[in-house]
């Protein structure tokens, strides 16, 4: 579903440029025209891949990796409690009387209520974590792809990556029109130091797949 919005939206996008375009067109007099509409020029990149090679992404994985290890150590100990609780109980529930027996059950079912509430928070904390983290760098590299796109006159910039397991949104495109490296450059990163297993695949090539951070998927 992300990716047949994302592409209806790239492709809307796209069409309504070039209807723009044309409407611009048909409302110039013909008479005494002597300059063409600038062309259309589409380029592509891949921001997953982007933020990967900034000297940011390996704090933001190691931030995010710490606060995941810590909330799953925690919610392990909260589930051997669990477990601990449960057994004794089951030990000694034929011998408790009535009013033990509820209060120990009651028990049992408010720490599995904890559990569960636990575990979605850890979850949201995390993803808010991830946003905090990577919100700043996504905007530096969006400053930069806006910078190379009009010092190199490109109308659209895509982006090639249309998330995880996902189809890229550009399926073929020319390899010069990958602004990838220029956008590295214009970040102070040098892109031949950028692992050759990461290297963002051209558009309709045999090149494998960016690679990604570490961290948890973005919404």
């Amino acid at each position: 579903m992300k990716k047949t919005l994302v592409m209806a939206f790239a492709t809307a996008l796209l069409a309504g440029g070039l209807n723009a375009r044309a409407q611009a067109q048909a409302s110039t007099p013909a008479a005494g025209a002597t300059t063409a509409a600038a062309p259309v020029k589409l380029g592509y990149t891949n921001i997953d891949y982007i933020l990967g090679q900034t000297p940011e992404s390996k704090d933001i994985t190691n931030q995010l990796t710490i606060q995941r290890t810590q909330s799953e150590n925690e919610l392990k100990r909260m589930q051997k409690e669990l477990e601990d609780k449960y057994n004794a109980y089951e030990k000694g529930a034929a011998s408790m009387t009535d009013v033990i027996r509820k209060d120990r059950e009651t028990e049992l079912q408010s720490l599995q209520a904890r559990i569960q509430e636990f575990g979605r928070t850890a979850e949201q904390s995390l993803q808010t974590k991830y946003q905090q983290l990577v919100n700043p760098v996504v905007q530096k590299i969006q400053k930069a792809i806006d910078a190379v796109a009009a010092e190199n006159s490109y109308t659209y910039v895509f982006n090639l990556d249309a998330g995880a397991n996902t189809i890229p949104i550009l399926l073929v495109a020319p390899p010069q029109d990958n602004i990838t490296d220029l956008v590295l450059k214009k970040l102070g990163i040098d892109p031949s130091k950028a692992a050759t297993a990461n290297k963002p695949a051209n558009a309709g090539g045999s090149a494998p797949a960016a690679g990604s951070t570490t961290t948890p998927k973005k919404n």
